[in-house]
């Protein structure tokens, strides 16, 4: 099968790191393609960026859908810019890297805190916890002093300040895991946990791993009605 991550923004390391985490975890029959859109916002760190984010999204699955012969799609930005719209235009799986951590991080234990970035994603974050009805798992958004970028520029710079607050979740919020609050933690994920003695999900490579699941069941977007094809001409497959 072929799993194409769509990284929203257009820094290139990042894409890199995505395409490089996913070869190490998926199948051996699995291909993994990791791409950015040609425009779109450096990082995505707001409701601006992720607006601006959202046309290369959509041009990137029916680029996929039309051309590359994808089987399912991975949204690798944590606000999973455009995830309802972009499963209106394929009839393959689409999932966002928010909603396949937290549907994990319950499935592994009974409560989890969110470690995201800047203060800024704090309510950003809560948004998608309320929609996706985990509000009752999800002990504590947690942010950490950084921008999005840091997880390129300064690594380990960045990746101590989100240890420090995985261990603060663990001890205060009594979460029982943690879900990294950003596709840039991802390639981290094994080193925090290793660090901070909890569970740590990281939801590029849920996605990526569900994605596997659901193309080996046979099972795409229901075009019954709520994600049918916006209109006929956009029918893509």
């Amino acid at each position: 099968m072929k799993i194409k991550i769509i990284n929203p923004n257009t820094t290139q390391a990042f894409t890199d790191a995505l395409q490089t985490l996913g070869n190490a975890v998926c199948q051996p029959d699995t291909e993994i393609v990791a791409i950015s859109p040609i425009n779109g916002p450096s990082t995505i760190e707001s409701f601006y960026d992720e607006a601006l984010a959202v046309p290369g999204v959509f041009e990137e699955i029916i680029k996929g859908n039309k051309e590359e012969g994808v089987d399912a799609y991975v949204l690798a930005c944590f606000g999973d810019p455009g995830l309802y719209a972009a499963r209106e235009l394929t009839s393959k799986p689409v999932l966002g890297i928010a909603e396949a951590a937290f549907h994990m991080a319950v499935m592994a234990s009974a409560c989890f805190s969110v470690v995201t970035t800047s203060a800024r994603m704090r309510f950003m974050t809560e948004h998608l916890v309320t929609r996706y009805g985990f509000d009752a798992q999800c002990k504590k958004i947690r942010t950490t002093p950084m921008r999005v970028a840091d997880l390129a520029n300064s690594p380990d710079e960045a990746v101590a300040k989100v240890i420090a607050e995985c261990i603060s979740a663990r001890e205060e919020d009594h979460a029982e895991a943690i879900v990294l609050g950003c596709a840039g933690m991802s390639p981290y994920r094994e080193k925090i946990e290793q660090a901070a003695g909890i569970p740590i999900i990281d939801g590029t490579v849920a996605a990526i791993k569900l994605c596997e699941a659901m193309v080996g069941m046979g099972l795409g977007t229901s075009k019954v009605l709520t994600f049918n094809w916006p209109r006929p001409e956009m029918k893509t497959n």
